[in-house]
């Protein structure tokens, strides 16, 4: 199970709101172990798509070098779907390579940019194995 404050949720669904009709893409980094997500980072998508997303290399290589000074690591890889459900597409799949890492979807098919519903959800994905686990948003840990 995925457990996020709502601050962290709100914050994730904003991104994926602000870039639509692209996808947004970013992680929530948290102590190494702890599965537990604290830091916003909302990356940009270097695709500019709204029907992939990709990470800048060379912000991805800065990124882990910051969470390995924080002795970090990445509990949520977050992205949006623009126009279809919140779950992985073959691509996803063959992009998830943190085994330990909560997968969030966030579909703004029913939104776009305004306020409405989102489909929240997240995945493990692991040796390209899709599981949905169950989300629980509390006010903080």
């Amino acid at each position: 199970m995925l457990t996020i404050t709502q601050a962290l949720h709100d914050r994730i669904v904003a991104h994926a709101r602000a870039d639509h009709p692209d996808e947004a893409c970013g992680v929530v980094a948290g102590p190494a172990g702890a599965d537990r997500p604290e830091r916003f980072i909302p990356m940009l998508n270097a695709a500019r798509s709204p029907t992939f997303y990709e990470f800048d290399s060379t912000d991805l290589l800065k990124l882990y070098r910051d969470m390995d000074d924080r002795d970090e690591e990445p509990v949520i890889v977050y992205h949006s779907h623009t126009a279809t459900e919140a779950y992985p597409s073959r691509t996803d799949v063959s992009y998830a390579n943190e085994p330990c890492a909560h997968y969030v979807l966030v579909s703004t098919a029913e939104c776009g940019n305004d306020e409405g519903p989102v489909s929240f959800r997240s995945y493990r994905i692991v040796d390209g194995e899709i599981t949905e686990e169950d989300v629980k948003v509390v006010e903080e840990y």
